[in-house]
Formats: structure tokens, sequence, C-alpha cells
């Protein structure tokens, strides 16, 4: 079966030129993508042209957009069937750990293998704090356990491509779209043991740690937004309809009603941007706003039972939810349907 190695290069030194050699050699096929690095550096990528097609953006558009164009470049090229492994630029993947990768991706074809590092030894310290922050987040969001959700060595069939070049991101949040969305749709990923490496204390990356830890964590973030410009709604109506008639069910089911409707229009075409059949969310998305109007209510009667006051019980009681309704909404009532592989 073909084997192929996806590189995008942003700025690429010599570890490039090596890294290709070591592969061609290895009877890998290599593609890579110059992602609009400046001029200086097209020494580096005709150095390559011995051993790789190398691809390229007229500008700098990130490693998600260089990713899917390489992958686009791949399906109309190369016919099936054949492996594909993304690797680095910079000499951190080792050729052996490539071909381990291509090796599983090649017996779990409908199946997305990483290349995990194990994050012992001398690692950077904000390549560990970001790995085991992103590992957190990525399993309270999906409910599975991956170690190492920032590698960039990842392997898959051809029967994965398409799907691939469908997700959304430019930059690095394309690697964890890419996780989010194949786990919510089922898909088993797995994982292989590789060498950690760190060349010069990761000073290479191109990483830029406040703009795209947001882009990774955006999903989470505009969720958070979301909820809690619904919670001001139906706190505000709790609060007045409690007030006007006394009735601290009624006034809660009355604000749930309004605030939900609210919060299933904000997620649907602005969080999750679900392209589910509308009815079909909708009822999905109803069943959940019973149980969870069910809970909330009598989570709030227990706590107002144990002395709590009425708006403080109220506020508890939408933080509990609100954990809650992230992982059913990306999970059931917007989840995304599976095609056929």
């Amino acid at each position: 079966m073909k084997r192929i190695v996806l590189i995008p290069a942003y700025m690429p030194d010599e570890k490039m030129v090596s890294t290709a050699k070591k592969l061609f050699d290895n009877g890998f096929e290599i593609i890579i993508v110059n992602d609009g690095s400046p001029e200086k550096y097209d020494s580096v990528f005709e150095r390559t042209r011995e051993y790789a097609q190398v691809l390229g953006h007229s500008e700098n558009k990130g490693k998600g957009e260089a990713l899917k164009t390489g992958l686009k470049y791949i399906r109309s090229c190369f016919d099936a069937p054949y492996i594909v492994v993304n690797a680095d630029a910079d000499g951190q993947h080792r050729t052996q750990d490539i071909i381990k990768a291509a090796d599983a991706a090649e017996m779990n074809r409908s199946r997305l293998v990483l290349g995990s590092r194990r994050m012992e030894g001398r690692v950077p310290l904000r390549s560990r704090i970001g790995n085991n922050l992103t590992r957190l987040v990525y399993r309270l969001a999906t409910k599975t356990n991956i170690y190492d959700t920032q590698t960039g060595l990842r392997a898959y069939s051809d029967k994965l491509v398409d799907r691939l070049i469908e997700i959304e991101g430019s930059r690095y949040e394309y690697e964890m779209n890419m996780l989010m969305e194949l786990s919510a749709e089922g898909r088993e990923i797995v994982e292989v043991w590789i060498d950690t490496v760190y060349i010069n204390n990761n000073s290479a990356s191109h990483f830029n740690p406040v703009k795209d830890s947001a882009k990774i964590y955006v999903n989470i973030l505009k969720f958070s937004a979301s909820s809690i410009f619904c919670f001001g709604i139906d706190y505000g109506l709790f609060c007045l309809l409690s007030a006007l008639t006394g009735s601290l069910v009624l006034a809660n089911l009355m604000a749930r009603i309004v605030s939900g409707t609210v919060n299933f229009t904000l997620n649907k075409k602005l969080v999750f941007r679900s392209k589910s059949n509308v009815a079909a969310a909708a009822a999905r998305y109803a069943a959940l706003a019973v149980f969870v109007l069910i809970c909330n209510t009598l989570v709030l009667k227990g706590l107002t039972g144990f002395g709590v006051a009425a708006y403080t019980a109220k506020i508890i009681t939408e933080i509990i939810m609100f954990i809650f309704n992230f992982f059913v909404q990306k999970g059931f009532v917007f989840r995304k349907e599976v095609t056929a592989t």
C-alpha cells in the first residue's frame, strides 16, 4: 500500500531536507506545503524537491489550511488505497515513529492514529502545561481519554481524507477540531507511543500560546458565552416572575422556556454550527430541555429546602446544569452525522 507523508512547512531549516531524504529512502511519497514562507527560505524548499513534491501558498494561511491543501492534492493525484502521515517540518518526528504510525494506520483503516509522546525527560514547560490543559478540556468535552492531544504526528487511510478536508480550522485549532469532531461522530482514535523530541526547547514552533489556544478552545468559549447570555435572560425572568406570581416552580418554568429557545438558536447557528435537520435537533433539544427542567427544579427545590436563598440556589443550580448541558448538546443534540466509509 502506498504511503505518503504530508508536511506543512513555514520558515523551515535544513532539518526538513534531512527529514525528507530519510523518508524518501524508506519508500515514502512526500508532499510538502510551503505555507507562505518568505523568499529567503526558497533554497530550503528547492533542496527538498529531489525527494518531495512541493506545493505552496502565496501567503501564510496556517497549519490547518496547509494540511487541507496537501490532502486535496493527494486526493486528486493518488489512487486508493493509501496511507497518509502528517508530520512536522522541524525534525521532531523520527523516521521510525512515522513508520510505526503508518503501520498502525494500515491496520486501522477507518480510524485516526496518533503518535503520542509520553512527555518524559526535558519537556518545555509550555508544552507540558499546554498538553495537560488540552487533554483535560478534550476529556471533559468528549468523555474520551487521549494522552497526547497536541501531537502533530497523525496517520490515516484514504477512507478519512474526505472527512478531514471538511473539518473547519485554518491554524492550530484544526488539529483539535479534528479530534473533537471525529470523537463526536463515534470514530475510534488509536494511539501509538513515539519518542518525545524537542529541539532547542521547541524554539522553532510557530504556536502562539494566547492566540492559538483561544482558537483551540473556541467552541467551549462560545458555548460559555451563549450560556452566560441565556443565564442572564433566565435569571432576570426568574426573579421578575417569582416576584409577580409568588410561585417558584411557575417562575422557573416560564424563564426556562424563554431562555431555552434563545439558547437553542444560538448554539445551533453559532456555537456548534450544526447542519443537522432543524426539526430533529429541536426534538432532541426539547427532550433535553424537559429533562434539564425537571433536574433544575428538583435541585432548586432541594437547595431551598435546605435553607439556601432562592436567588442563590438558582445560581448554584445553573452552574451544575451548565456542565451537563455542554456534554449533552455537543454529543447528542447537535451531533454531526457519520458518513459511511
